[in-house]
């Protein structure tokens, strides 16, 4: 009989696999051949670990492979290989280890086996040192917990993992603390753990001794709310489905073309659902902390005492402020700590100004953080320092005060607010965004001169006291909405609802309205009162005119605030508001910022939408922001000269020649020749050896013959 009908069935395990696997029953004596084999194989490798079992590894993969087919012959064969591991998983050879590793998780796979049982020895299998080993163990253990939880949270088993990975973070190997710090950030960072309890468990581990731990744990809470910024930017490079319409509806008709658009559309579609769901569910995992004052002293203790890198500081310091800010928390001692780094030759400075800005809240004492104020004016808004200098520290103050605005005294405001004048743009728009900070938030520490014209928007606005908080019982702006609605009313005839006590509220509201602007403008309708008044102005002293100042704010006040504010709660109380209505009511608002209160003429500014707030954190670009581009070197200059002239055809001067093959004249030729050759020709020598007298000759016989030429001209 010819080999190829011989029965080689022990021999060949991925026949046999195949086999059984359609036909179970049948096969099952070759099965339990190959099982002793096994055990046996088992037995001879108890003498030695730490070789390389091939065979053993081939009848492992092998019986990995059919499990399912037997139950009941391999009851205990998966707690055979787990204890194998737990004994001798640093002895192993690592292609054995690895084969032993593949072969449990093909096993999970099918669901043989309790995913926690599977989970602490791949966490204790993290200590050896096998960078390979180590990436596919977490590889598995993320995507099984993401399976695990995709059709409904397992609670208690996500509770039994994550009390082991607590353990873990505190493991004496550095690499196996390290993995499962990783584990959890991914399984958070995937939606899968996203919970308070997770986030608790990964601020013990910015608390480690170990850097990388520590430093990994600080990165998940500094960078979670980066990446929800840079994917919310990048979404504004995406192009919309009008733009992807209207690219189509120019160029010529082609079944490709339609095939393109059909597949951009339903891209944008999946990113537009993808979008929504993640914004659903992303928030900053420093909002989830239990108790961040005592994270906070924690970790500004471990800051003090560290002996770390610079650049490890500076996270520290980082995620000290962000908690600080985002919870208001009570922190005096960092204040004078990073006072002292505040100086222009510090290292990344712009970064620890950024920090001391960020760590300012309206609930810090002015006499906490007045010294860090002080400290950078000192040291970066002085006339000794350049340009960039005085304008990086005034971008500070203007955060700082932003945050906490009564750490500004009068006399120093003022002072700063001379730099509106000074001879570098950098300045002077640096200075000018601090005036306009306390243009909406306290005019009064200003100069009159630099409050500005006031606004609509400035009617009865008060700087808040220490402590003070602005409750309303109403939506703010409600009534701009009103007044928008009844005029869209007026032009179009179409009635905004059938609510008769809401429309009959808002006419009442309307007229008084009506009113309270007549007495703001003072009912100037003809042309004749509006020259007398102006010619009244031109004859009253300064002293009347603030008294008329100052009766018309009282006046406004009185009188128009408290219409504005039983008309708003009226419409918070009977209307539901939309998205669109708050859209309407933020661009109405920031109309009323910029137009004047006492004009007379006003038009429609066509402004963005955006809440201008300022957001929990301290964008770095504001610190650095500056409006003029500092000089080029050399080496800049030539680099941008080189990149003008790329596809730019090579210079050539002088006419065409007809012919290109004829022969040059004699004094092409002496352009083309080397120096050395040319240097002893008569007019060269005689050039280069003139003396004053011969110049004067020259020049003047030149001068003459100019003069005889244009005789002859004439």
């Amino acid at each position: 009989m010819s080999r190829r009908h011989r029965n080689v069935l022990p021999d060949n395990l991925p026949q046999l696999q195949n086999l059984i696997k359609r036909d179970p029953q049948s096969y099952e004596e070759e099965f339990l051949q190959q099982y002793r084999h096994y055990q046996a194989q088992l037995q001879i490798f108890q003498l030695k670990p730490s070789d390389n079992y091939k065979s053993l590894a081939e009848v492992v993969t092998f019986i990995c492979q059919v499990t399912q087919c037997y139950p009941q012959h391999l009851a205990d064969f998966p707690q055979e290989i787990i204890n194998l591991l737990k004994r001798h998983g640093r002895l192993l050879d690592p292609e054995l280890r690895m084969t032993l590793c593949r072969g449990l998780i093909m096993i999970r796979n099918k669901g043989l086996v309790r995913p926690i049982r599977l989970f602490e020895l791949f966490f204790e299998l993290f200590r050896c040192q096998d960078k390979l080993l180590r990436k596919t163990l977490y590889l598995h253990i993320v995507s099984d917990v993401k399976n695990i939880n995709a059709g409904h949270k397992d609670n208690q088993l996500n509770t039994q993992l994550q009390n082991f990975m607590y353990t873990m973070l505190r493991d004496s190997s550095s690499v196996a603390a390290k993995m499962s710090l990783d584990v959890l950030t991914d399984l958070y960072k995937k939606n899968v753990w996203h919970d308070a309890r997770t986030v608790n468990v990964l601020s013990t581990a910015c608390l480690s001794s170990v850097t990388k731990v520590m430093v990994g744990a600080m990165k998940f809470f500094l960078g979670a709310d980066e990446e929800e910024e840079e994917s919310s930017d990048s979404d504004e490079d995406k192009p919309t489905a009008k733009e992807l319409v209207f690219k189509d509806r120019v160029n010529k008709k082609t079944r490709k073309r339609k095939r393109k658009l059909d597949k951009a559309m339903t891209v944008l579609k999946r990113h537009k659902k993808k979008r929504k769901r993640s914004d659903t569910s992303s928030f900053s995992a420093l909002h989830l902390l239990y108790d961040p004052q005592d994270f906070a002293e924690k970790l500004f203790k471990h800051l003090e005492k560290s002996k770390e890198r610079f650049e490890v500081k500076l996270m520290m310091l980082n995620l000290i402020s962000r908690l600080i800010g985002v919870h208001k928390l009570f922190l005096f001692n960092f204040y004078p700590f990073i006072q002292r780094f505040l100086q222009p030759h510090q290292r990344e400075v712009t970064k620890l100004l950024m920090y001391s800005a960020q760590a300012c809240h309206d609930l810090v004492p002015s006499e906490v953080a007045e010294p860090a104020l002080m400290a950078v004016v000192n040291n970066f808004i002085t006339e000794r320092n350049s340009s960039e200098v005085m304008a990086v520290g005034l971008n500070a103050v203007r955060e700082m005060c932003g945050r906490c605005p009564l750490i500004m005294k009068e006399d120093l405001l003022r002072d700063l607010a001379q730099y509106k004048s000074h001879r570098s743009k950098n300045v002077v728009m640096a200075a000018r965004s601090l005036i306009q900070l306390y243009r909406d938030i306290h005019p009064d520490l200003l100069h009159k001169k630099d409050r500005g014209r006031p606004t609509e928007a400035a009617v009865g606005r008060k700087p808040l006291q220490y402590g003070e908080v602005a409750a309303t019982s109403f939506v703010p702006g409600t009534e701009l909405l009103t007044k928008k609605d009844m005029k869209h009313d007026e032009t179009n005839e179409v009635h905004i609802s059938d609510d008769d006590e809401l429309a009959q509220s808002d006419e009442e509201w309307q007229s008084i309205s009506d009113s309270g602007d007549e007495i703001i403008l003072n009912d100037d309708t003809s042309d004749e009162a509006d020259n007398n008044e102006e010619e009244d102005i031109q004859t009253d002293s300064e002293d009347t005119k603030n008294e008329q100042e100052d009766k018309d704010e009282t006046e406004t006040e009185t009188i128009v605030e408290p219409t504005q504010h039983v008309a708003a709660e009226e419409i918070s109380q009977m209307r539901l508001l939309t998205q669109e209505d708050f859209k309407v009511i933020r661009k109405r608002q920031l109309e009323k910022e910029i137009e004047p209160r006492l004009a007379k003429k006003r038009k429609m500014i066509n402004l963005d939408t955006e809440d201008r707030t300022r957001g929990e954190f301290v964008s770095l670009e504001n610190i650095e922001r500056v409006h003029k581009s500092a000089k080029l070197d050399k080496q800049a200059r030539l680099a941008s000269i080189m990149a003008g002239r790329e596809g730019r055809p090579k210079y050539k001067g002088g006419r065409k020649r007809r012919n290109e093959f004829a022969s040059t004249s004699h004094k092409d030729k002496q352009k083309s020749k080397n120096f050395m050759m040319m240097k002893t020709t008569r007019k060269v020598k005689r050039k280069s050896r003139r003396s004053f007298r011969e110049k004067q000759i020259a020049l003047r016989n030149s001068l003459m013959k100019t003069k005889r030429s244009n005789k002859r001209k004439h």
